[in-house]
């Protein structure tokens, strides 16, 4: 099972759109978005993926207005950070900021994969028994260096893909 992961489209309309084809393209059957989308239009524009989108609301989109009912018309699962949730046998937790992260896992167990955002920097480390996943930069300017996560949940493999 394939699971796109985007973080900090940060209402970059033209990104998102070419994120959704990349993820259709590819048959992921879930995309996690780990927050800061900013605008409920350029939410709404997930709503052309072909799987469900399930996210995490980040620091820039706590005031704006919108999000959550755009969340809601489209079927969309957006919660306030950390989401926890199961897929497969695997546990997910999700994040838009990384430093909580510690303190839920020193709570919770069993936690297989964390996907997080905020910081535009790629990550991908395995610490603990627990894989640790950014896909790093997606809004920014410079083509070819904007980047989209997927993740293969049984190995939890992950190929990064540029655009």
């Amino acid at each position: 099972m394939l699971v796109g992961v985007v973080s900090d489209t940060h209402n970059r309309v033209g990104h998102v759109k070419e994120i959704v084809n990349l993820f259709n393209e590819h048959l992921v059957s879930l995309v996690v978005h780990t927050g800061d989308i900013t605008n409920a239009k350029t939410l709404n524009h997930f709503s052309k993926l072909n799987c469900p989108l399930k996210g995490v609301y980040g620091n820039n989109d706590l005031d704006e207005i919108g999000l959550e009912e755009t969340s809601l018309d489209n079927g969309f699962d957006f919660k306030l950070p950390p989401y926890i949730f199961s897929l497969k046998d695997k546990k997910i937790a999700v994040f838009h900021e990384p430093d909580p992260i510690e303190s839920l896992l020193e709570r919770v167990n069993d936690i297989d994969l964390v996907l997080h955002g905020h910081t535009h920097r790629y990550r991908n480390e395995d610490i603990n028994g627990v894989k640790f996943f950014n896909p790093g930069e997606c809004a920014g300017s410079q083509k070819g260096k904007n980047a989209i996560g997927i993740v293969e949940i049984d190995s939890l493999e992950i190929n990064r893909i540029f655009f």
